[in-house]
Formats: structure tokens, C-alpha cells, sequence
């Protein structure tokens, strides 16, 4: 009986030193791997999400500048055929307004009146901007004159200032070969200031200055300084006469900016002008 009692002591201290050290090792390495993660697949997937997330959202941003692209280059195209709106028929205005309906949704500005006061930074809009669409009736009334065509329309921001520039050329001059030997051109230009209106980041207040016509050429020879250009300064208008004094109504909105074309929304007596940008303003 003892030698029995023996021999399963024996194999009980055997058992023992095997199990309990494999269980603290399996202990141990369980507790060691508690902070790694236990499936790196769903890291991959998770990572894999990420960079296909930014990838959409490029392709998006793509998407929405190839046709903002798309719809600049029709409204270039129409102003090209119809004359900058002064041929354009009626059904081609309508399509044109439902070009420039899908341009404002993709328009990326959002202060364009910030500096146009002059008193802050540099304004979006600083620079020339030469028009190739517009169908605001005072405008387009100039092209039935039956002495002078509407050459090329400006609007320059040197903020605080903005001057509208309209060049005239006689009718009879295209009965002429266009060589420019007996070129004539009369030059009007509307000096108005800027100003941001409370609350309205889109909107650029005008208050009109001054009107000044001066002849740039007289039958083919630049006129420079040798005759005085004519104009006059307009009275000053109070502004507290109108209902809202914060918000007379001698404005225009921005509805499209960006490095290369403007769309504007005038206020009194309405209409539209879609501009691009150019590097100058001569004639």
C-alpha cells in the first residue's frame, strides 16, 4: 500500500509541474496579445473605406468642374454667335438662362464682395472683365442705334472703384475693309464706388459718380490727349430716401466667380452680364 500510495504521489507532482506551467504560459500569452487586435482583415477593410471615401469625393470635385467647364464654354460659344446677346432670339435666351441656372448651383465663391470697399484685402474681383453675354435691356437698347455698333464692354474693379467701359463705332465703318486705316472709336465710361452691403457677402453696392465720353481714335490716327474727353460729374444721391438706407438700390449680386469668368445680377432695371477676365482694356 505505501509503495502505491507512492507511486501516485509521484505521478500527481508529474501532472502537476506539466499542466499548471502550461497554464500560466497560455495565461501569460493571452494576456500579452489583449491589446493587439485580434483581426487585421477589418483593419484593411477599414483603411481600404478611408481612401476610397477621398478618392469619391475627388472624383466628385472632378466631375463638378468638368461641367462647370462644360457650361463656360457654352455660354462663350452662344455669346460668340449671337452677338453677346444683342442677336440672340428668344429661345436662345431661354436656353442661355438655363445654362447660367446650373452654373450659379456650381459656384464656388462664397464673399465675393470681400475688399471691394478697398479698406480691406484684395478683392475676388480685381481686374478687367470684358463682357460676352448680357441681356439687361439698357445695354442691349444701344445696339439699335442707327449711327453707332457697341464695340467691346468692360467692367474694371480697382476697388474702391468700378468703371463700366461701352466703345461706340460708327455703322458706316463697316462699309470700310477691316484694316483699321479709317478706325473710329468714341469711348464711354461710367465711374461708379463699390461698397459691401451688411450681411450680404454676394452683393456689391454702386454708388455712380461720374460719366466721361473721350474719342480713342478718329480715322485710323489715336487721338491721345489732343482732344479733352467730355463728361460730368452726377449728383450725389441721399440715401435715407429709400425705404431700407442700408440697402439703396444701386447694387449687383455675383452668382458665378472664379479665375475666369463673372456673372453678375443687376438690380434696377435688371438683367444679367456674363463677363470673362482679361489682362487689359484697350481697344
Amino acid at each position: 500500500p505505501n509503495g502505491i500510495f507512492v507511486c501516485g504521489w509521484i505521478m500527481m507532482k508529474s501532472l502537476f509541474c506539466v499542466v499548471f506551467p502550461s497554464f500560466i504560459l497560455a495565461s501569460g500569452v493571452e494576456s500579452f496579445t489583449v491589446g493587439i487586435p485580434r483581426d487585421p482583415i477589418n483593419l484593411i477593410a477599414l483603411r481600404h473605406s478611408a481612401v476610397d471615401e477621398v478618392a469619391a469625393d475627388d472624383a466628385i470635385a472632378a466631375d463638378k468642374q468638368q461641367r462647370t467647364d462644360d457650361l463656360k464654354r457654352l455660354l462663350l460659344q452662344y455669346g460668340a454667335s449671337y452677338d453677346r446677346g444683342f442677336g440672340a432670339s428668344p429661345s436662345a435666351r431661354r436656353y442661355v438662362e438655363t445654362v447660367l441656372d446650373e452654373l450659379d448651383g456650381l459656384n464656388q465663391a462664397t464673399n465675393a464682395a470681400d475688399g471691394i470697399s478697398g479698406n480691406g484685402g484684395a478683392s475676388p474681383l480685381t481686374g478687367s472683365w470684358r463682357m460676352v453675354w448680357t441681356t439687361a435691356q439698357d445695354v442691349l437698347v444701344l445696339g439699335a442705334s442707327p449711327i453707332a455698333t457697341v464695340g467691346a464692354i468692360y467692367q474694371v474693379f480697382a476697388p474702391p472703384i468700378v468703371t463700366n467701359i461701352i466703345d461706340f463705332i460708327p455703322r458706316v465703318q463697316a462699309l470700310f475693309p477691316p484694316t483699321g486705316a479709317l478706325s473710329t472709336i468714341l469711348r464711354a465710361e461710367v465711374t461708379t464706388r463699390g461698397s459691401e452691403r451688411k450681411n450680404q457677402p454676394m452683393r456689391v453696392g454702386l454708388d455712380f459718380e461720374s460719366v466721361k465720353l473721350k474719342p480713342v481714335e478718329i480715322l485710323g490716327r489715336e487721338v491721345g490727349d489732343t482732344l479733352p474727353p467730355f463728361g460730368f460729374d452726377l449728383p450725389r444721391v441721399d440715401t435715407s430716401i429709400f425705404g431700407d438706407p442700408e440697402n439703396p438700390p444701386g447694387f449687383f449680386d455675383v452668382s458665378f466667380l472664379d479665375d475666369e469668368m463673372l456673372v453678375i445680377r443687376q438690380n434696377a432695371p435688371g438683367g444679367l452680364f456674363v463677363l470673362v477676365k482679361t489682362d487689359e482694356y484697350n481697344p
